[in-house]
């Protein structure tokens, strides 16, 4: 018999795949917003002190639930679109040996590389204070960030999309009140800053994870993972693994281009820093969007795949770019034609506001390409052909930071043309996407 997502409209199907997470994205947004009041409230040094310890928490988030996440769905929405029940019983034990082992490692990389790094970034003083102090209590909890991430994708693969969301919220409305109580302090109790962030996301995540845990032991993926009485087998660690592999490269891969780009804007000094850490951050609000889209896709692309059905998998692709594109180009526009105004939410230093616009009226119009490509990049987990994303993502850093460099070493320029290289390497990004995709459709590789 095969699989309901295969036969039902792509619309419907979509749209209940993608609807809760997309929903729930929404929620992450406003998240995120209050992220940046929360730390502006902490001062000019908290400011900088997120932009340059920020991208490496972004990477572990992207990874874990992008990369990783979308490979346990795929591999998962692939078993099932083929019939092989057992497997993606399995590929849920798989998935969190992998979650334990990696998040692990992102610990020790804390404790031991990471304070190196954030010095080259130009954390010293009260910012490298501050740095420390965030990075070594979130990366010390981190594993439970990997297994929550990485669940959800298990969740999602098997076609439960509500589920997560609402665990999700959950670990939400743990994470808003206790976040500004532990940083801001409260009655006598004087805060503890950035690293009172890192507590309650932590915190969050483990409650999250503990409800996933016993979700999925209940058997809400519609089967109890189960390794069958067999041992961890080599071909499911490949599942996930060859998948997620191409994408924690793609990610990591931006990933130390902001971090490098960060390190350009920061030859402007400390304000151009924290206008940069307020507007960069529509990059992640944005792409949420497209991430709560793109996870629908992925499974509604897997199942299809399992089942050889790449007509249907194309068709998912386009339309759910399109969906995304649409979206997140029409917030981006919203933010576009009101900089000033945005940027005023989280400062009211006028040189941090001018740095701010200045990204914003730069970037912010191409960010619907954006959308349009991390669908089709979503799209890509779903197919296992994660390729071209792979090309897409390498050639936009180079044009990013590559431009920036010659604009602001070589000729000169100021702060802007940072920006503007930017914007050209979006350009770029979208078009080997779609470019790929409408001259090369998916086909069965034997």
């Amino acid at each position: 018999m095969s699989h309901p997502l295969l036969t039902s409209p792509i619309g419907a199907a979509l749209l209940r795949l993608a609807g809760p997470t997309t929903a729930f994205m929404g929620v992450q947004i406003f998240v995120a917003l209050f992220d940046v009041w929360l730390v502006g409230m902490l001062g000019l040094e908290s400011l900088a002190a997120s932009a340059i310890v920020g991208p490496f928490i972004v990477v572990v988030l992207n990874v874990s639930s992008g990369a990783f996440g979308g490979a346990v769905a795929a591999s998962i929405a692939r078993a099932l679109g083929g019939g092989r029940r057992d497997d993606a019983a399995a590929l849920v034990i798989h998935a969190l040996v992998v979650a334990a082992v990696l998040g692990a490692l992102c610990t020790l990389f804390a404790w031991t590389v990471a304070p190196t790094l954030y010095r080259l970034l130009g954390a010293e003083g009260e910012v490298l204070r501050q740095v420390r102090g965030l990075s070594d209590v979130w990366f010390s909890g981190v594993v439970a960030v990997w297994a929550a991430n990485m669940l959800s994708g298990a969740l999602r693969g098997a076609g439960n999309a509500v589920l997560p969301a609402r665990i999700g919220l959950v670990g939400t409305c743990v994470y808003i009140p206790l976040s500004a109580l532990l940083a801001l302090g409260i009655a006598g109790f004087p805060g503890l800053g950035l690293v009172g962030a890192g507590i309650a996301g932590i915190t969050a995540s483990t409650v999250s994870l503990a409800l996933q845990l016993r979700a999925l032991w209940s058997g809400r993926l519609g089967f109890t993972p189960s390794l069958g009485g067999k041992r961890l087998q080599r071909g499911l660690f490949r599942e996930i693994l060859g998948v997620a592999s191409m994408g924690f490269v793609i990610t990591l891969s931006g990933s130390v281009g902001a971090v490098v780009m960060t390190a350009l804007v920061g030859r402007f000094g400390t304000a151009a820093l924290a206008g940069y850490a307020i507007a960069s951050r529509l990059e992640p609000i944005l792409g949420a969007l497209s991430y709560g889209i793109g996870t629908g896709t992925t499974t509604l692309i897997g199942i299809a795949a399992g089942a050889n059905d790449w007509v249907r998998a194309v068709r998912v692709a386009w339309i759910s770019a399109l969906w995304a594109g649409a979206l997140v180009g029409t917030l981006a526009g919203i933010i576009a034609l009101a900089p000033e105004s945005w940027s005023r939410l989280f400062t009211s230093d006028p040189d941090v506001i001018a740095a701010s616009v200045a990204y914003l009226t730069r970037v912010t119009p191409f960010y619907v390409l954006y959308g349009f490509g991390l669908t089709l990049h979503f799209a890509s987990q779903g197919a296992g052909r994660m390729g071209v994303p792979l090309v897409a993502i390498l050639a936009r850093i180079a044009v990013a930071l590559g431009g920036g460099w010659i604009a602001v070493e070589v000729m000169g320029q100021g702060l802007p043309s940072l920006f503007w290289a930017s914007a050209s390497s979006l350009v770029i990004y979208c078009a080997i996407m779609a470019g790929s995709l409408w001259l090369r459709p998916w086909r069965p590789t034997s």
